[in-house]
């Protein structure tokens, strides 16, 4: 993919919590034509922004429907309680759900995590949003389990936040909309998140490989030389000289031939 074959941009949705800079700044070093515009959506929106062409690309929360969107898992977060500096839980480094039983639990309509069961009491009423669930934590109504990237994002002085292991936790995946052919810049960003070098087999190369046929007649030239010790060449007779019985020469043998008797 060269020249005018190109797309002149890409468009990389991504949901909050998920930071995407250091592949951004990746793409400019190895796409510096390729402009790349990124499109933030929450959690609930990205996959109907990806299926409807809105982004090509989303770094997005599973689970997608998989016969609309391909996906690429990245990572899964750890799930953290966000509580007030000084909760009582501070004091211990990591909380289980059972600890949190006596705990108004809040639950926003927009949470991410995959509950069974809800730990902890129910809060009156559900907050619209997570950052509203971060007010009401702040004012001391309840607590928020959330991914810790959310946490961070919503960070405050007033409140801090412990890892939950026994909670459900939250993957992030890189998605596209199902196609039978993978776009061009789709795989780049793939390579780009994955690692790939800029030389990689599915990569941008910077040296386009040799045809095969090329690749033949190199090994063609090899077995024909390897009789000559690799030269590809015959050694000719010193001058003045001529071949002994056979084709060879003194010279090859390191050995010079008896005279004949006269």
């Amino acid at each position: 993919m060269t020249g005018s074959d190109i797309p002149s941009s890409f468009r990389l949705a991504y949901v909050p919590g998920v930071t995407p800079t250091k592949w951004v700044r990746v793409w400019r070093e190895r796409l510096p034509h390729t402009s790349l515009e990124l499109v933030q959506a929450t959690a609930a929106e990205a996959p109907g922004l990806l299926a409807g062409g809105g982004a090509d690309a989303g770094l997005v929360r599973l689970p997608v429907d998989r016969g609309v969107l391909s996906a690429i898992p990245l990572y899964t977060e750890t799930t953290v309680v966000v509580i007030p500096k000084d909760h009582v839980a501070t004091a211990a480094e990591e909380v289980s759900l059972a600890e949190l039983s006596d705990e108004i639990v809040l639950h926003p309509m927009d949470d991410l995590l995959d509950w069974e069961t809800l730990p902890g009491r129910p809060a009156v009423e559900r907050p619209a949003t997570t950052a509203d669930a971060i007010e009401l934590v702040a004012a001391g109504v309840g607590v928020l389990l959330v991914p810790q990237s959310l946490a961070r994002l919503h960070h405050r002085k007033d409140l801090t936040y412990r890892p939950v292991p026994d909670a459900p936790e939250s993957r992030v995946a890189l998605s596209w909309p199902e196609a039978e052919v993978t776009p061009d810049l789709v795989e780049e960003f793939i390579g780009i998140v994955r690692g790939r070098t800029v030389n990689s087999t599915r990569g941008r190369a910077a040296t386009p490989p040799r045809p095969a046929k090329d690749k033949a007649k190199d090994k063609a030239k090899a077995k024909r030389g390897g009789a000559g010790g690799g030269s590809g060449t015959r050694q000719k007779p010193a001058a003045g000289r001529k071949p002994q019985a056979g084709g060879r020469t003194g010279g090859q043998s390191g050995k010079r031939g008896k005279p004949r008797g006269r």
